[in-house]
């Protein structure tokens, strides 16, 4: 089909005009015949079935009906008036009732002519009465495009009050399928149409806007969405090859002695068997000539750290310098303290750059990095300062990498000629298919099981009528010499609520746990940096057994003699935020426990985060929940959502549909990477106008 056509601005559509194309630029960004071509219905309601009035039951759903209406009277009430309309068939009579647009009505309908109508049904004092019905003559009924799923369009209450309704929408999709030159061309090779038996492209465009019967609307969602899936991932797939071709990485081509030490010497525990297999893809990556570019999740305490720490050993080994950056000074101060304790004597020079590093050190770090007497460096943000120059950066880790923006983490690439290998850590599991579609360029390691010894954390949902029995079991574990967290809620649409019921939580804490028996620790986000940092050292050392407080110890506080975490409106937290919050604990060799202290009235969600959480501690299991409660876009935040607006296709719902398209990208650049056989012609195409584009949709036509 000529492309023009397509890009035709949709105010030149019969019935549009500019008015109304603005609303639909502004409402759905729909700007010419293309975009509302790929606007898609997202219900269908089935029109095979013509009801008659003898049929009808109370409580109908919506319904289709053929007859006449033979009389027509305007009723005064107190608030204007509405526009009765006798309708019969052979059966029975019922009335056709308008509030709106009945001076419309009046001069354009035709009584004693045979309609078909369609709506909802109401029974109100023995009679059946239909609102604002959607009405049709039947002589034009029998000439369109005949629907036997009548499409739902997605719209808004701005569309409506415009006079933009479903049928109005559903009007102009036949008038482009009646007008259109052509056929729609096709954008999949022949190939991949055989081999999952997909609709041709014309076809599935038609059957997705006028199905022929279920089957049809089916197969033609089916075709749509794979093609959406499959251009996504092929882009994904294919950037990631460009980058393995384009970017060389330093080639770290021994295992040393550092690293031999290390594994023989120095680790705390036996490897588990999934650590095992994440350094040997860390060492492949690090061996070929491309630069790696990896991303590493394991749950909270899964043992991440040592696996990144022999990845910085196999860089010094080959002469380069490592850095890790962590978004806080607490978990940067934490990294440094735990890879210092696990190198013990090894001959490692380690230092720690942050906001509060005095300046003589600072001079002196600059001065070692840039002579390469310096093998690693941790830091925050400060890492980042123009004036921190590395002699030779072979590795930079980067832990919880969701807190630093894409500008920030390219800076640390630019630190050399060549770009340094990459290691993004987090402790926030990403369900598989998030994983797929949002890193679907990044090589990605997992982290699956716990190291042996370490118990799983028991969780328990309690209301306000136990916390008398709560606040004993606090006694009792503090006074077997361990400590507890008490957390709760911060919104920021409700800050000042959230403050005073910190506040009052606290004021309740210290009559309940009076001084001198018990310490009490407090931090929030209205303190100053080095209040709370001292509040924090305070809990870390074991000088209060009690912290009260607010998010901000969700990530990067390590306290292995914190058994306790309590979580106050336990309901208000989002699921990875209370599995986030539920790691700070569990960390030592004692049992651990977290209490989700929760109101009486819970949302159907709610109970489901909360019951998710007392039956599960499997991150990615909770992800997967949290993935489907609520949605991709939530989920990432709207910085990393866009990737994710997709037109027809849902990686939840879709999420087999998601792996097979993934499987055919990956096939298919394996045996054509540049597309250039002929077969794969269409592809190739359609795949150069979406990277124009980067609009899933704008290329496909």
């Amino acid at each position: 089909m000529n492309g023009s056509y397509l890009q035709t601005p949709i105010s030149y559509l019969k019935g549009v005009g500019p008015n109304r194309a603005s609303i639909l630029q502004s409402e759905l960004n729909i700007q010419s015949y293309r975009d509302l071509l790929h606007h898609f219905p997202h219900r269908y309601i089935d029109k095979t079935k013509y009801y008659t009035i003898q049929e009808l039951l109370k409580g109908n759903a919506e319904i289709q009906l053929v007859g006449k209406i033979v009389h027509l009277r305007t009723i005064e009430q107190k608030r204007g008036s509405r526009l009765v309309a006798r309708f019969e068939d052979t059966t029975g009579q019922m009335e056709l009732v308008w509030f709106r647009g009945q001076r419309w009505i009046k001069e354009n309908i035709k009584l004693n002519t045979a309609y078909v109508i369609f709506g909802r049904v109401n029974w109100f004092n023995g009679v059946f009465s239909m609102p604002h019905p959607e009405m049709e003559l039947l002589s034009e009924h029998q000439k369109g495009i005949k629907v036997a799923l009548q499409p739902i369009y997605p719209s808004t209450e701005k569309l409506v009050a415009k006079g933009i309704s479903n049928r109005v929408v559903g009007k102009w999709m036949k008038q482009l399928f009646t007008e259109m030159p052509g056929s729609f061309r096709e954008t999949l090779s022949d190939n991949l149409l055989e081999q999952l038996k997909l609709l041709s492209k014309s076809k599935a465009m038609f059957h997705i806007h006028f199905p022929k019967n279920i089957e049809y609307l089916n197969r033609a969602q089916f075709r749509l969405k794979f093609e959406e899936l499959f251009y996504l991932q092929l882009l994904l797939l294919s950037n990631k090859l460009a980058r393995k071709r384009k970017i060389k990485g330093h080639g770290f081509p021994k295992v040393g002695t550092l690293f031999n030490n290390f594994y023989t010497n120095n680790l705390p525990f036996d490897l588990t068997s999934a650590q095992k297999k994440v350094v040997k893809e860390i060492r492949s990556d690090l061996g070929s000539n491309a630069q790696m570019n990896r991303l590493l999740q394991g749950d909270v305490g899964s043992g991440k750290t040592v696996v990144a720490l022999m990845a910085i050993l196999l860089a010094i080994d080959n002469n380069f310098q490592a850095c890790l950056m962590a978004p806080t000074e607490i978990l940067a101060n934490q990294h440094f303290s735990g890879i210092k304790e696990l190198l013990g004597q090894l001959p490692v020079n380690i230092e720690i750059l942050t906001g509060s590093t005095k300046q003589k050190d600072r001079k002196r770090i600059h001065g070692a990095l840039e002579d390469g007497t310096l093998n690693l460096l941790i830091g925050t943000h400060a890492v980042l300062e123009e004036k921190v120059r590395f002699k030779s950066l072979g590795l930079a880790i980067i832990d919880e990498q969701h807190r630093f923006g894409v500008a920030q983490r390219a800076k640390l690439w630019h630190k050399n000629a060549i770009p340094p290998h990459v290691l993004v850590m987090t402790a926030t599991p990403i369900p598989r298919t998030l994983a797929m579609s949002l890193y679907g360029d990044l090589d990605i390691s997992v982290i699956d099981e716990l190291p042996p010894g370490r118990k799983s954390v028991k969780t328990v949902l309690r209301s306000d009528k136990n916390r008398l029995k709560v606040f004993q079991f606090i006694r009792d574990e503090i006074r077997k010499g361990r400590q507890v967290y008490i957390v709760y809620p911060l919104i920021k649409e409700s800050e000042a609520l959230d403050y005073k019921d910190l506040m009052d939580g606290y004021e309740s804490l210290i009559r309940d746990f009076p001084l001198p028996n018990y310490q009490i620790s407090i931090v929030h986000g209205k303190m100053k940096a080095a209040d709370k940092d001292y509040e924090m050292d305070r809990f870390v050392q074991g000088k209060t057994q009690i912290m009260v407080a607010t998010t901000v110890i969700e990530v990067g506080v390590n306290v292995p003699n914190a058994s306790v975490m309590i979580i106050e409106s336990a309901e208000r937290f989002g699921l990875t935020q209370l599995h986030q919050l539920r790691g700070r604990v569990g960390r030592g060799a004692e049992q651990s426990y977290c209490i989700l202290m929760a109101g009486h009235k819970l949302s159907s969600e709610a109970k489901t985060r909360l019951e998710t959480m007392t039956r599960t501690n499997d991150g990615f299991e909770i992800a997967e929940v949290d993935l489907k409660l609520r949605g991709p876009g939530d989920l990432m935040g709207t910085q990393q959502s866009g990737i994710l607006n997709l037109r027809i296709a849902d990686i939840v719902k879709d999420n087999t549909l998601l792996q097979r398209a993934r499987f055919c990208a990956k096939q298919l650049l394996k045996e054509d990477p540049k597309l250039e056989n002929s077969s794969n012609q269409n592809i190739k195409i359609a795949f150069q106008q979406f990277l124009q584009k980067k609009d899933i949709w704008n290329y496909i036509s």
